[in-house]
């Protein structure tokens, strides 16, 4: 394969996927009650709505409040995970590797069912810690597999060094590891947190009515009345994950070059 064919490939699938996109967003800015082209006018209005209405201003801060939680949550349980994994000392250390990414193929129906059966017997269903704690079931296998690869990057020889001076296993964890694999841990932050943002089947299952999320929010908003405001919704979802990707990658990049 030719490198112009490649190139000429790539741009053919990355238009393939971004088109729905293209198609429905700027729709998010038309002054008509109606998701169709063409658009009379541009308005701001749709987003004014998010803002002004009481469902989507509450589901909008319903999703900070367990994507913040899902995040440290997720991060805390995934990075322990992936350093208790990480030496392969442990009896049959692959197959609980396996189990802990087994959330990201089990369909997310089969999750919901189980989790509301559970969380009803362990009284966290319908609220908040209930939801961060399904919506971090499913955010721990891309913090398990971002900061595992970091670890695995590691010359354990640093850390044997810093041993060999007198540092203390948990001064090497926090002066030696963590530093090294923040990279990582960074990027598993940014996939927990966009796991969140986007999760709504598991939402539907163990969320009362208080917990309400943003990608809830425009699900019921779609099968009682479609509106530009499900674009205006989509857009702020979209740029919210594009904004902390780019965060995360710069503190990435500002950590890499600190230690370089």
């Amino acid at each position: 394969m030719t490198t112009p064919f490649k190139i000429l490939f790539g741009i053919a699938v990355v238009i393939f996927l971004i088109a729905p996109l293209l198609a429905i967003l700027p729709l998010a800015f038309t002054s008509s009650v109606f998701l169709t082209y063409p658009i009379p006018a541009w308005s701001m209005r749709w987003f004014g709505e998010l803002v002004t209405e009481d469902a989507w201003r509450r589901s909008i801060v319903n999703s900070l409040i367990i994507g913040f939680g899902t995040t440290a949550l997720s991060l805390t349980l995934g990075t322990a995970a992936s350093l208790g994994l990480r030496h392969r000392i442990l009896f049959l250390s692959g197959a609980l590797k396996t189990l802990f990414l087994l959330p990201m193929v089990v369909p997310a129906v089969v999750l919901g069912v189980g989790m509301q059966v559970l969380f009803v017997r362990l009284g966290i269903a319908s609220s908040y810690i209930g939801v961060i704690v399904a919506h971090s079931v499913v955010a721990i296998p891309f913090v398990v597999v971002s900061v595992s690869a970091a670890l695995a990057g590691i010359d354990e020889r640093v850390e044997l060094a810093a041993q060999s001076l007198g540092a203390s296993p948990a001064t090497v964890l926090r002066h030696v590891t963590f530093p090294l694999a923040m990279p990582g841990i960074v990027s598993g932050a940014v996939l927990a947190f966009a796991t969140s943002l986007d999760e709504v089947v598991l939402t539907l299952f163990v969320a009362g009515p208080n917990q309400r999320t943003l990608a809830r929010q425009m699900f019921s908003t779609i099968r009682e009345n479609i509106s530009p405001a499900i674009a205006a919704a989509a857009l702020i979802l979209i740029a919210g994950t594009v904004v902390i990707g780019l965060i995360g990658i710069v503190i990435a990049r500002g950590r890499k070059t600190s230690e370089a």
